[in-house]
């Protein structure tokens, strides 16, 4: 890809922005009510050794990858395995997955955007129906224009470039992200009967755990990660070639686990202080929060910082996302930025109404109990990113010979990382996507 200086980051600015990619949805929404749907403290101690022991292996292999072979996700595998067909398929999924995830995630980026601003107005907690809300909120219009807005300040980060834009941007963000993240911590363990939520939340019960619980735990650490996005492949290609991976890829994988760390002792306090279920699912953050929110003391103010925080998370994410089929437009066609971006943000935001509407106004789109928003979450997060998980490991434990040089391990250490590689982990990836995909039930 012949990556100029501009497309690339600094060693700081590196580690900021892949956090930022992983520090998403993942960790404030989903990961808050898988956990109360699986135990609380024993999952989360489950999710911290999945963490370690599959996600942070992978997560070195893409960024070796990205940054061997200075091009996109999509030619990475053909530069440093020496070509083959099969492998030029297996990178175009590394930037189809991408393309696709980004069609749906921008509409909830959007819903953040509706509730931030809802929350801070205060006629979100005026009513008291709040599942009733968010029906009338998806079901009308209003999701295609926030999803318009969403897709245009999106655009507008990553047309600035690499250093210009999207460091920039997360040196801004990610420590503000911290910021309302400390200060809602604080409101939410100081609630009266906040004790039991964090003791749900850091008490480990054992008992509570299932074969499923851990199959979940594991894709989670692979998810929460953004592995198998193309993400950390196309970052890893604007990585300066004196940065250290090792200690990059501990920095980054302690920074999205103490992002979730504390997500955790923000959500488990407050609806524990305000009898609400732990295990109420995706509706938690939407529906049931906004219920704590209304009835807590200044509701209005941490109700609105909670909903700009999730923004946030949202877009940052979204930002590493829709830079993978960029990078892949300016390489294989030669397009510049400012092309790329608007095409692929444009194609994206169109390809995206329909999924939108499939949850309100236009339920006919989806088929087999499913809408057509939920079948291509289904199709990227349960298929796509796991299969996109066993492709890196194959090919950095199996078919690349410089893999070991380019990690930048010791002989120790890379003989263990290699051992995962081969052995270990694509097991385990195979038990997530054989569960994920429904073929496996427990």
């Amino acid at each position: 890809m012949g990556v100029q200086k501009e497309e690339r980051f600094s060693k700081g600015g590196f580690i900021l922005s892949a956090i930022a990619s992983a520090v998403g949805l993942g960790n404030i929404w989903k990961f808050p009510y898988i956990t109360g749907e699986h135990g609380g403290a024993a999952f989360f101690l489950l999710f911290i050794i999945c963490l370690l022991l599959v996600g942070l292996p992978l997560l070195l292999a893409e960024l070796a990858i990205g940054r061997s072979s200075r091009a996109s996700a999509a030619s990475s595998f053909t530069k440093l395995g020496g070509g083959g067909r099969s492998w030029r398929i297996a990178g175009l999924l590394q930037v189809l997955t991408p393309f696709l995830i980004l069609c749906f995630y921008v509409v909830v980026v959007g819903w953040t955007f509706h509730y931030a601003v809802l929350a801070f107005s205060g006629s979100l907690q005026a009513g008291t129906d709040f599942g009733g809300v968010f029906k009338q909120f998806i079901g009308g219009y209003m999701p295609i224009v926030w999803q318009a807005i969403s897709m245009m300040l999106i655009g507008w980060i990553v047309v600035k470039g690499v250093s210009g834009g999207i460091e920039r941007f997360n040196k801004i963000l990610i420590p503000t992200m911290a910021v309302l993240l400390l200060l809602l911590m604080i409101r939410s363990v100081t609630l009266p009967g906040a004790g039991e939520g964090i003791s749900f939340f850091l008490k480990p019960d054992f008992s509570q755990l299932t074969p499923e619980s851990a199959l979940v735990a594991l894709g989670h650490a692979f998810f929460s990660l953004s592995l198998g996005m193309g993400i950390l492949l196309t970052y890893g290609a604007y990585v300066d070639r004196r940065q250290s991976l090792g200690p990059a890829a501990l920095a980054i994988g302690a920074g999205d686990l103490i992002y979730a760390l504390i997500a955790g002792l923000i959500i488990f306090p407050t609806i524990f202080s305000f009898g609400i279920a732990p295990n109420e699912g995706p509706s938690l953050v939407f529906i049931a929060l906004p219920a704590a929110f209304s009835v807590m003391p200044l509701g209005t103010l941490f109700g609105g910082l909670f909903f700009v925080l999730l923004a946030i998370a949202a877009l940052t994410s979204a930002v590493s996302i829709l830079e993978v089929p960029v990078a892949f437009a300016k390489e294989q066609w030669g397009w510049s930025r400012t092309k790329a971006v608007w095409t692929i943000a444009g194609i994206s935001f169109l390809c995206g109404i329909p999924l939108a509407v499939s949850l309100g106004m236009r339920p006919d789109l989806g088929f087999l109990g499913k809408s057509l928003f939920d079948w291509i979450d289904f199709l990227t997060s349960n298929i796509l990113l796991p299969v996109s998980g066993l492709i890196v490991t194959i090919f950095a434990g199996y078919y690349w010979k410089q893999a070991g040089e380019a990690a930048g391990l010791s002989a120790r250490w890379f003989r263990i990382w290699l051992f995962m590689l081969r052995y270990i982990i694509p097991i385990l990836m195979l038990l997530v996507l054989l569960h994920t995909s429904g073929i496996l039930k427990l």
